[in-house]
C-alpha cells in the first residue's frame, strides 16, 4: 500500500478523531432519566432507542462498503459525520418517542455504524502485518470518545438542559467526524499479506465464498454473543448498580465511567497482545471471564466491591472483543473485501444489543438475561478453543 501525499501517522490520527467522535453515542445511558423527566416516557421506552441505535450502526455495515467503493473513504466519512451530527441536532427538537427513535436511533446509528467500518477497516489494511494493535488504536479512540464525553455530555445537561445538549453534541461530533475524515486516504492493497501465525487462509474471500464456509456462522454466533453481553450491560448498568447492588444513584452512575475506561483499557493490552499470540485464545478467555462475571451478577448477593469488579471485567473483555474480531476476519477471510465481510459478522451487533433487550422483557429481569448470556459465553469458549481457518479450496464448507 502506497501514499506519496500523507504520512501515516495522519492517517491514524484522523482515523482516531473520526472514532472518538463516533463513540461518544456510548454515552446514551446518561440521557435515559433526563428524558423520562422532561417528556414523563417510560423509562423502558427511552432506553430501547441505545438498542435502535446499535441495530442501525449494525445494519450499515452492511452497505458501507460499497459506499465506500463508490464515494471513496473519505467523501463517505464527511457525509456520515455530517448526518450523524445533523441527526443528533434535529433530536434536539424532538417531542415523542417516535422522533426520538427514528432520529437518534436509525439516523445517528447508520451514519455511526457507515462511519466505523470504513474508518476502521481501511486503517487495518494500512498496517495489515498489525491488525490487532492497529485494530486496538481505532476501536479505543472509540471508546476513548465515550470516556471523554460522558463527563462534556453530563456538563451540558446539568448546564443546558436535555435538548440543548443534543444541540451542541451534534456540533461538536459533526466537526470531529468531518475534520478527522480530511486527513484519511484511501489504502490500496496489492497483495494479501499471509505472514500472520494466526491464519492458514491464502486468499481473498468474497461474501459470497466467506458464506460458504462454517467458520463465518461461527464467528457470528461469538460476535453475538460478545455483543449482546457487553451492549446489554452498557444499556441499564446505572440501573443494576441502584436494583442489585444497592448503590445510591450518583454511585452508580460512575459505573458508566468505569465500562468506558475498561472498554478502553481492553481494547487496547487484548488487541496487541493478539499479535503476539494466537487470536483465538484470547477471545477463549474473554468469553470465561464473562461467563463468570454474568453469573456471579446473577447468583451472589452484590456490593459495591463485587458490582464494579463484575462491570469491569465485562466491560475489559467486551472492548477486547470488538478489537480482535476484525483482525480474526481478515486473517480468516484477507483484506482485499475485509469491510464487506466484517459487515457480515458485525450484525452481531445489532442482533446482540436487541436480543439483550427482549430477553430482560420476557424473562422479566436482570438476573434471568445474564444467566442466558452466561450460557452462550460459555457455548462461545467452546467454538473458540475448536474452531480453525478456513481451508483454501472455494466453495466448500470445512
Amino acid at each position: 500500500m502506497k501514499s506519496k501525499d500523507i504520512h501515516p501517522a495522519f492517517l491514524i490520527l484522523g482515523t482516531i478523531i473520526v472514532q472518538m467522535g463516533l463513540g461518544t453515542i456510548y454515552t446514551w445511558s446518561l440521557f435515559n432519566q433526563p428524558l423520562v423527566n422532561k417528556f414523563d416516557w417510560e423509562l423502558s421506552s427511552v432506553a430501547i432507542t441505545f438498542s435502535i441505535t446499535s441495530f442501525a450502526l449494525a445494519f450499515a455495515t452492511l452497505f458501507a462498503g460499497r459506499l465506500q467503493e463508490k464515494w471513496g473513504i473519505r467523501k463517505l466519512i464527511a457525509l456520515s459525520g455530517f448526518i450523524l451530527g445533523l441527526g443528533l441536532i434535529l433530536t434536539s427538537q424532538v417531542s415523542s418517542l417516535l422522533m426520538l427513535y427514528l432520529l437518534a436511533g436509525i439516523v445517528v446509528g447508520f451514519a455511526d455504524g457507515t462511519a466505523y467500518i470504513t474508518s476502521l477497516s481501511n486503517l487495518i489494511k494500512w498496517f495489515p502485518n498489525r491488525k490487532g494493535l492497529i485494530s486496538g488504536v481505532s476501536v479505543s479512540a472509540y471508546g476513548l470518545g465515550s470516556l471523554i464525553f460522558k463527563y462534556i455530555n453530563t456538563a451540558l445537561i446539568n448546564h443546558v438542559g436535555i435538548s440543548q445538549t443534543f444541540f451542541y453534541w451534534g456540533i461538536i461530533v459533526m466537526v470531529m467526524v468531518v475534520g478527522g475524515s480530511l486527513l484519511l486516504r484511501e489504502a490500496i492493497i496489492e497483495e494479501t499479506p499471509m505472514n500472520t501465525e494466526n491464519t492458514q487462509n491464502k486468499r481473498d474471500y468474497t461474501v459470497k465464498e466467506m458464506l460458504v464456509t462454517k467458520q463465518a456462522y461461527l464467528l457470528f454466533i461469538m460476535f453475538f454473543t460478545a455483543c449482546m453481553s457487553g451492549l446489554y450491560l452498557i444499556s441499564i448498568v446505572k440501573d443494576i448498580g441502584v436494583q442489585l447492588a444497592g448503590l445510591n444513584v450518583a454511585v452508580a452512575a460512575n459505573a458508566v465511567a468505569m465500562i468506558a475506561i475498561f472498554n478502553t483499557v481492553g481494547r487496547l493490552i487484548l488487541g496487541s497482545l493478539s499479535d503476539k499470540i494466537s487470536r483465538l485464545k484470547v477471545i477463549a478467555f474473554t468469553f470465561l471471564i464473562t461467563a463468570i462475571a454474568v453469573l456471579i451478577l446473577s447468583f451472589v448477593q452484590l456490593n459495591y466491591g463485587i458490582f464494579f469488579a463484575c462491570v469491569a471485567a465485562i466491560a475489559f473483555c467486551f472492548g477486547g472483543n470488538i478489537t480482535i474480531f476484525p483482525a480474526i476476519v481478515g486473517d480468516f477471510f484477507g483484506l482485499k473485501n475485509h469491510s464487506k465481510n466484517y459487515g457480515i459478522v458485525y450484525q452481531g451487533f445489532g442482533l446482540g444489543a436487541l436480543a439483550g433487550s427482549f430477553i430482560a422483557a420476557f424473562l422479566g429481569g436482570f438476573k434471568p438475561t445474564f444467566i442466558i448470556i452466561g450460557i452462550l459465553c460459555i457455548l462461545s469458549f467452546i467454538i473458540a478453543i475448536v474452531i480453525k481457518p478456513p481451508s483454501h479450496s472455494k466453495g466448500k464448507i470445512n
